[in-house]
This record gives structure tokens, C-alpha cells and sequence, in this order.
């Protein structure tokens, strides 16, 4: 699907894809759902190499290519809860485990654009409905977290009818769908839309209430039968170089978060980037959307710097087919200009009288973060440290319950998504760490599974992962 013209998405926060007229939308992906072939074994339906969901791409896109669309949501809707989340945030390992893309990783049938569609669909035609469960269970579910992992979890109890209540501390559901996600990659008005659904189902959703703090451990224990730990994993990893004291130094994420936040409640944000110089300090897909995000704050300019070596354009001989390749990726954002550096890495930071950072020395690295050229300084007003993740933060609800953490500072669970404490379960980047949009939902799908098996005996809810699918040490 075509993106919308740099010089004019830069001056909004729309997303950047074009919204074309819905008969030729619909010829564009009919046309591209068509290439899909009935392969001997669908790779992009495999957990291991392509979707985690278990979508049944085949048999959607079968039904996309002859304008089934009512057909082709039921279908899509049975492995996936929020397609129009994933058809605009996945990174589509689906598509470079395509059949077609053997050979050219940019071959394969462009499966996201075909889920959006199918998505985007079903709500313009009034296809999706609530789902309500037929009996009432009379047990009661805490969801922490309202991220694509406990809004899963949540959906999916709800529908196996027990009573479910999702505990967010921020003032409105979505997370990190929310207030980590900028808009011009997805509408928030998604969000909302989906919620209303889920509220019909009978979800009940507690905002601005911090577990632990708001409403104590104990109390929630009184009232709940289970409780699932979908807290995300939002502790940013740090820089420790000289000067890294400076002010205008800022981790990325709440950056993001603020920006999100102003937008929403129709406000300038206070960490905002015009007329400032912008160095964002890693590659991730955090650090894109730092540089989408800084662009549209009217930024005076923006660099991209990243440790590690540019990556190939095209497959090697090291991540052969159907795995993901190790190809170099570029994001709207980077299109919308900056400067994007690879192999270097800060030196140290340097400051005026004030206290302000002013500049950023960087020089050339290796692959050990070695220093091998002479150092270059960069003029920075404002940094962004867009690092990674090192698991879960601190959290009052997780001190009072006692939830075990591993050495990657995530939430430890067993084979049946159980936490060491009685009737608390996990899922999500809690469990997994910082990861895709279709590994939260689907562990939240599969924790919710759990949790139905031990309240119920027994449980006909899908489970489409398991714990060791996914990192779970101790």
C-alpha cells in the first residue's frame, strides 16, 4: 500500500500509509492476496518462522482474493483479536517466511496490508459485534496491565464468561499501544473503537489505579479468583559515558510516552524537539519512532546513530529462508530525512556553562564496541536514549505479591504460564521481554487459556504459544 507523501505526512500526525478510496484498496489487495499460493507448508503461519498467532494466512487471504471480506474477518478473527493492531505494527515475520520470497525477501505476498484491509473492513461494514459468553462462570479475573497482552487475556476470559477486570494506571487503556506508539503509526481512535467492544462484552476496565498502591494486594486477592501479570517491560536500558548527567539527555521511552500523551490531550508536549538538534542513540524500532516523532516536532535536525554494522540489502548465506533475514530495514521515518550513522558509538557528552547538553562526540566501532577511528563531534540539544529493555520495572504489585524475576529481569512463570505464587499468571513482555505486538497477544491468548483450566477444569480457549516458545529462564 503507498505511503503518503513525505513533505506532506511531516506536517501532521496521521499515519503515514495513504488512505486510498475503498474500491481501489480493495482491487490493490484482492490482486496481492491472489499471489498467495497453496504451497506445500505455509511457512508464514509457522510460530517458528512467521506468525506466532497461528493465523491461518492461506485461508484469509483465499477468501480477500475473491472479496469475501465478511468470510475473510471470521476467519482472521478466530487466531487474532486485534488485526487492526497487528496489520499496522507487526513487522510482518510472515511475510519474509512467504513461499515467494525464497529467492527475494521483498517477493513475498504483502500479508500485512492484506490483514489490515480485511480488518479495516469488517468495522466499515459493521461486521465486528460483541462476543458474549452464554453462561457466567461466577469467577472473577485481575488483568494488570492494558497492553496487546492483558486486552488479549482480558477479551478471551471475558468470552469464556467469567468476570474480568483490567487494572490500568494510566488514565486510559492501550498501554504502550497508547502513549508508546505515535500516531502516525496507528490511530489511537482504533484503540477506543476496540475497547467499545470489549466493554459490551462485558470487560470491565479500572483506570488510573496503580495495583499496589491505589488498591492494595491484599484487597485485590480478597476479591478475585486469578490474577495476570501484563505489566510490560519498560525499564530502558542506560548510557554510562561522561557528561551522561547533562540535561537534555532523555530516556526514549518516556519521550515518546509524553508526546503521545500531549497529542491525546490536545497540548504542546513538554519534551518537545523544535528547533532543537536531535541525536537519537539506537537502531531499534523505539529509536525510528523517536526520529518520525522529532520530525514532526519541528526538529532542527535529526541523527540516527547505531552501534552495529549497516546491515546487507539482500539475504546471505547466514539467515537462509524461511527465517527472518538480517537485511537492512528502513522505516517511514527514516524516508523523512536525518542522518542515519552506523558502526559508531558516544564517547561522551558535552555540555554549555549551564549544564545543557550541547554536543555529542561519537567515534567508529567494531562489532565489539571498540573504538578504530578518531573521535566526531555532533552538535545535540536534545539525546534519546532508545537503548533496548531490561525487563520489568519496579512495580509495587510485584513486591507485594512476591513474583520471582529472572536473570533478564523479566517475570518468571512455568510451563503453564503459572507464576511461583497461587493463581497469578503471566504473559506478554513481562514474561517474554520487550518483543512484537503478535508474541503479546498471542501469550495473552494462551495465558488466558490457562487461567480458564484452572478455574473451569478445563478450557476450550485456543493456545497458540507456550512459555517455552519464548525465553522463560530463571
Amino acid at each position: 500500500m503507498p505511503q503518503r507523501d513525505v513533505r506532506e505526512r511531516v506536517l501532521d500526525w496521521r499515519e503515514t500509509r495513504a488512505a486510498l478510496p475503498p474500491p481501489e484498496r480493495d482491487a490493490l489487495v484482492s490482486v496481492q492476496a491472489g499471489r498467495c499460493l497453496d504451497c506445500g507448508i505455509p511457512f508464514c503461519q509457522s510460530a517458528g518462522f512467521g506468525c506466532p498467532l497461528g493465523n491461518r494466512i492461506p485461508e484469509w487471504n483465499a477468501l480477500a482474493s475473491r472479496g469475501l471480506w465478511a468470510a475473510a474477518s471470521a476467519r482472521l478473527h478466530e487466531t487474532d483479536n486485534f488485526p487492526e493492531f497487528t496489520g499496522r505494527l507487526c513487522p510482518a515475520p510472515c511475510e519474509s517466511a512467504c513461499v515467494l520470497a525464497q529467492h527475494d525477501h521483498t517477493a513475498g505476498v504483502t500479508i500485512e496490508s492484506v490483514e489490515r484491509t480485511i480488518a479495516d473492513h469488517a468495522f466499515e461494514d459493521g461486521a465486528v459485534h460483541p462476543l458474549t459468553a452464554e453462561h457466567r462462570s461466577g469467577r472473577t479475573v485481575a488483568v494488570i496491565g492494558s497492553g496487546p497482552a492483558g486486552l488479549a487475556a482480558a477479551q478471551q476470559l471475558t468470552r469464556a464468561g467469567h468476570t474480568v477486570i483490567v487494572y490500568e494506571r494510566d488514565d486510559r487503556p492501550g498501554g504502550l499501544l497508547r502513549y508508546g506508539i505515535p500516531p502516525f503509526k496507528m490511530d489511537k481512535a482504533l484503540i477506543d473503537r476496540r475497547l467499545e467492544q470489549m466493554r459490551c462484552e462485558g470487560t470491565v476496565f479500572r483506570t488510573g489505579c496503580d495495583v499496589g498502591v491505589d488498591v492494595t494486594v491484599s484487597e485485590l486477592r480478597s476479591d478475585v479468583d486469578a490474577i495476570v501479570l501484563a505489566v510490560g517491560a519498560r525499564r530502558g536500558r542506560d548510557i554510562e559515558v561522561p557528561g551522561r548527567g547533562l540535561a537534555g539527555i532523555r530516556p526514549a521511552l518516556p519521550y515518546l510516552i509524553e508526546s503521545c500523551r500531549a497529542r491525546q490531550d490536545g497540548r504542546r508536549a513538554r519534551a518537545d524537539a523544535r528547533g532543537r538538534r536531535v541525536v537519537v542513540i539506537g537502531g531499534g524500532d523505539t529509536g525510528a519512532d523517536c526520529v518520525g516523532t522529532a520530525h514532526r516536532q519541528g526538529a532542527r535536525s535529526v541523527v540516527h546513530l547505531d552501534y552495529r554494522p549497516r546491515p546487507p540489502d539482500h539475504r546471505t548465506g547466514a539467515d537462509p529462508w524461511p527465517t527472518r533475514p538480517l537485511v537492512l530495514r528502513t522505516c517511514p521515518a527514516h524516508e523523512e530525512g536525518g542522518d542515519r550513522r552506523f558502526e559508531v558509538a558516544v564517547q561522551r557528552f558535552v555540555g554549555d556553562r549551564a549544564g545543557h547538553v550541547r554536543a555529542v562526540v561519537l567515534t567508529r566501532v567494531d562489532r565489539a564496541r571498540t573504538p578504530t577511528g578518531a573521535a566526531v563531534t555532533v552538535p545535540c540539544d536534545l539525546a534519546l536514549l532508545a537503548l533496548g529493555f531490561d525487563g520489568v520495572g519496579d512495580a509495587p504489585v510485584l513486591d507485594d505479591l512476591g513474583v520471582a524475576r529472572t536473570r533478564r529481569g523479566t517475570l518468571a512463570c512455568d510451563d503453564s504460564w503459572r507464576a511461583a505464587v497461587p493463581g497469578v499468571f503471566v504473559c506478554g513482555d513481562a514474561h517474554r521481554g520487550a518483543s512484537l505486538v503478535v508474541w503479546a497477544i498471542a501469550e495473552g491468548r494462551a495465558a488466558a487459556r490457562a487461567v480458564d483450566d484452572l478455574l473451569s477444569g478445563s478450557s476450550d480457549l485456543p493456545a497458540p504459544v507456550t512459555p517455552r516458545s519464548g525465553p522463560c529462564g530463571s
